[in-house]
């Protein structure tokens, strides 16, 4: 059965995207440790704090615009606030004063019974929305949209530890990915760990998984001393 809502290409793109900055992020670990080694610590400060003055002039002026916005808002507004607060309030206030103070109990229990009516509405609304999306499953949790995958990079320890998980496991059926399932699993070869295993895994609308595939890593044969 295919899924409806995978997009490989889209999946591949963001494998791709994944390992580039996977790769630039230890390139750049590597190029601070040399650095380390080689610059003082004075040095590392003046150059870190650089980029954040580099704006200063910039700010000051954003703010000087803001205060200026704040400013012009506040002097259109004020008379209209000034109007409803010294002519429009007094009158509501004193009709609902006159109002309530002829039956006083009435009105108490109408607010609260509105009160009660309001919340009740939206609590069965929203455990009628929750029960409609939910695809029956046990422990389903009903979600509107959930991520359409999960990857998940196990490696040999945890592999090791973990329970055998059968393919049609809390439902989930075979995939059939078409044309490129052969480059999706190259790409999940390569970002799995060595010996361990990248796990994809789509999932419903509603959050439950949909389907599993598993890529293994590269293997590392390990040499016995004699």
């Amino acid at each position: 059965m295919r899924l409806p809502m995978v997009d490989c290409r889209s999946l591949i793109e963001f494998c791709k995207a994944f390992e580039q900055h996977q790769n630039s992020y230890q390139r750049n670990n590597a190029h601070l440790h040399s650095r380390a080694h080689h610059v003082s610590n004075k040095k590392q400060t003046n150059s870190l704090a650089h980029p954040f003055c580099e704006h200063s002039p910039l700010a000051a002026i954003d703010v000087v615009l803001l205060l200026l916005v704040l400013g012009a808002l506040g002097f259109l507004t004020g008379p209209y606030l000034k109007f409803v607060a010294h002519e429009v309030l007094p009158i509501i206030c004193y009709i609902l004063v006159e109002a309530i103070s002829n039956a006083p109990v009435w009105y108490v229990v109408g607010v609260i019974v509105a009160f009660t009516l309001v919340i009740v509405t939206i609590a069965v609304w929203e455990f009628l929305d929750m029960q409609s999306r939910k695809c029956g499953k046990p422990y389903c949790k009903g979600l509107r949209k959930a991520v359409e995958f999960d990857i998940q990079l196990e490696s040999e320890e945890c592999v090791k530890y973990l329970p055998p998980i059968p393919t049609t496991a809390y439902g989930m059926k075979p995939l059939e990915l078409g044309e490129d399932h052969k480059e999706l699993e190259a790409e999940l070869k390569r970002m799995a760990p060595l010996n361990g295993r990248t796990v994809l895994i789509f999932r419903a609308p509603c959050g439950c998984p949909a389907g599993r595939l598993e890529v293994w890593g590269p293997k590392k044969i390990r040499r016995v001393k004699k």
